[in-house]
C-alpha cells in the first residue's frame, strides 16, 4: 500500500502551518502529563488534500477528567462537550478544538447508540472510525504519521473504504452510509465496491437513525462541491428509498419535452445549474450567495409532483398538469418529516409552487399587474426564484435555450423598472387591518386576512385607487361573502 513521500508529508505539514505551534504545544502538555495525544480524522485528511479543515479533533490516552486538568490552565476556556463520551472542548486564541479519550465502543444494532467504552491505544481508536481516509493521525508533539488502515492509499486512489468490513461498520452505525454519500459530494471520491454492496444490502437499516441526523447529512451533501455525486450514491444504493423516496421516484417519469432520459436526470442537472447561478460567498443577498441550502433544496425537489400528475395524452405526449401544486405539498411533507425548520420548509415549498409561473409569461404578454403579482407572490424569495427558473431550462436546443434566457432577461428588466417606479416590495393595500375590521365590523382574525388579501389584489391589478374607492370595492366584495349575511 502507498505511503506518503517525504515531499507529501512536508506539503501536508505546510498546510497545517499556522496550527503547528499549537499542535506542538498541546502535544508537549500531554506528554509531560504522561499521556499520548494525536491529531486525527478530517484535519489530517484535509492537510494531504490541501484543504482547510473547519474542525480540529484530537484523541488521547487521557481520561476526560485528566484532559480537563491538562487543558484548563492552558486554554482560555474549556467545556464539557460530552463527558460520558470522553470529549472535552477548549478554546486557545481563535482556535476551537475537541479532545476525546481513545474509544473502543460497541453497538447494540438496534438504536445506533453505542455502549461507550474507553480504549487504551490509538490503532483501536482509528479502527472504529467511518472511513480509512478519516482514520489517519499525527502523533504529537513529534508529528509522526500513523496510518494502520491504509487511509493514505485510499486518499490517493480517491476511494472511500471502511477500516472494518463494511457490513460491520455500517451495522454498527447506519448513519455512516449517509456520510459516505456526503463525503462523495464533498471530496469527489468513489465508494469502494465492497462498501457499495454493503450499502445496497443494508440500506433499510438507516431507519433506526433519527430524522435530525439524516437531515444534517443531507444538508451537508447538498452544500458540498459535487452534490450530484452524493445524490447519485443515495439513489443507486437504495438509501434514498428510505430517506428521500421522492427522488428515485423521478426515474420512472419521462420528461414531457423528451429532453432527458428521465426527470431524475433533469433534476440533477437543475441542481448543478442552480449552483452555477449562486453568487460568491458573502455577496449581497440579491445575488444569492452560495452555497444556498434553500435554493439547492428547491432545485432538488421542484419536480417531485410529476409522478402523481403524469398523464399520457393522445398522440403520444405526456403532461404533468399542476405538478407544481402537488410538488409543493409533497415538499412540505418531506421537509417536515426530515425536521427542517419552519422557515426552510416554507421557503422551499413556496419556490416549488412558483417555479412554473414564468412560463405563463409567453413572449412578454404579461401586463404590469401580472408582473407585480409575480414579484409580490415571490416576496423575499424573488432572487432565488430567478435562479431556480433559469436553472430549470435544460433543453439541448440552443436556439430555444437562448430564447428562454432572453425572455427571462426581459422580465427581470421589467421587474427592475417596476420596483424602481413603485417600490413593489413595500406595496400594501390602501386600508390596513384595523380599518378593514372597523369598516366590516369584524374582529381581528382570518376574515380580516382574506379581506386584506382582496385589497392587495386590487392594489396590484389597478395601482392606487384611493381610500374611498378601496372602501367601495371592499364593501362590494364583503356583500358577496357568506359570512356577511345574517
Amino acid at each position: 500500500m502507498e505511503s506518503p513521500s517525504q515531499q507529501a508529508m512536508r506539503r501536508a505539514l505546510a498546510n497545517l502551518g499556522p496550527m503547528l505551534p499549537l499542535l506542538t504545544e498541546l502535544g508537549e502538555l500531554f506528554a509531560a502529563a504522561g499521556h499520548e495525544v494525536a491529531l486525527v480524522g478530517g484535519p489530517v485528511r484535509d492537510a494531504f488534500l490541501g484543504r482547510t479543515s473547519p474542525d480540529f479533533d484530537f484523541t488521547t490516552s487521557a481520561r476526560p477528567e485528566q484532559i480537563e486538568a491538562i487543558l484548563r490552565p492552558w486554554a482560555e476556556t474549556t467545556w464539557d462537550v460530552g463527558r460520558a463520551y470522553g470529549t472535552i472542548g477548549a478554546l486557545r486564541g481563535n482556535t476551537t478544538f475537541e479532545v476525546t479519550t481513545y474509544r473502543a465502543d460497541a453497538y447494540d444494532r438496534v438504536t445506533r447508540k453505542p455502549v461507550v467504552a474507553f480504549g487504551d491505544n490509538l490503532h483501536d481508536d482509528l479502527h472504529r472510525r467511518d472511513f480509512t481516509v478519516n482514520a489517519m493521525a499525527l502523533r504529537l508533539p513529534e508529528l509522526t504519521f500513523v496510518d494502520p488502515y491504509d487511509g493514505y492509499d485510499a486518499l490517493q486512489k480517491r476511494r472511500l473504504r471502511t477500516p472494518a468490513p463494511p457490513e460491520v461498520s455500517f451495522g454498527d452505525d447506519p448513519l455512516r452510509m449517509m456520510r459516505a454519500a456526503r463525503f462523495a459530494a464533498q471530496l469527489g471520491f468513489d465508494l469502494a465496491a465492497d462498501a457499495a454492496e454493503a450499502m445496497q444490502a443494508m440500506a433499510g437499516s438507516i431507519e433506526i437513525v433519527s430524522a435530525e441526523r439524516v437531515r444534517d447529512e443531507l444538508s451537508k451533501l447538498l452544500l458540498a462541491q459535487w452534490p450530484r455525486r452524493g445524490l447519485g450514491l443515495l439513489v443507486d444504493s437504495g438509501l434514498a428509498d428510505h430517506v428521500l423516496p421522492e427522488l428515485p421516484a423521478l426515474q420512472l417519469e419521462i420528461d414531457e419535452h423528451h429532453r432527458h432520459k428521465d426527470v431524475y436526470e433533469h433534476t440533477l442537472t437543475v441542481v448543478e445549474q442552480a449552483i452555477e447561478l449562486e453568487g460568491p460567498p458573502g455577496s449581497d443577498p440579491a445575488q444569492v450567495p452560495g452555497p444556498d441550502l434553500i435554493l439547492r433544496l428547491a432545485a432538488l425537489l421542484h419536480d417531485v409532483g410529476k409522478p402523481a400528475t403524469r398523464r399520457f395524452e393522445r398522440g403520444g405526449g405526456v403532461s404533468f398538469h399542476h405538478h407544481e401544486i402537488v410538488g409543493a405539498k409533497l415538499t412540505r411533507a418531506r421537509l417536515r418529516a426530515l425536521r427542517y425548520d419552519k422557515e426552510t420548509v416554507s421557503a422551499v415549498s413556496r419556490l416549488v409552487e412558483l417555479h412554473l409561473r414564468f412560463h405563463g409569461y409567453g413572449d412578454g404578454q404579461w401586463t404590469d399587474s401580472a408582473v407585480r403579482r409575480y414579484v409580490t407572490d415571490a416576496g423575499d424569495l424573488l432572487p432565488r426564484l430567478h435562479r431556480l427558473t433559469r436553472a430549470d431550462s435544460t433543453t439541448r436546443n440552443q436556439r430555444k435555450a437562448r430564447r428562454l434566457a432572453a425572455t427571462y432577461d426581459e422580465l427581470e428588466v421589467r421587474i427592475e423598472h417596476l420596483l424602481a417606479a413603485e417600490e413593489l416590495g413595500k406595496v400594501r393595500p390602501e386600508l390596513d387591518g384595523t380599518e378593514i375590521g372597523e369598516l366590516l365590523g369584524i374582529p381581528p382574525g382570518p376574515l380580516v386576512g382574506r379581506a386584506y388579501k382582496f385589497l392587495l389584489g386590487v392594489r396590484l391589478d389597478e395601482g392606487v385607487v384611493g381610500p374611498e374607492v378601496a372602501r367601495e370595492r371592499l364593501l362590494a366584495w364583503w356583500a358577496e361573502q357568506p359570512e356577511s349575511r345574517p
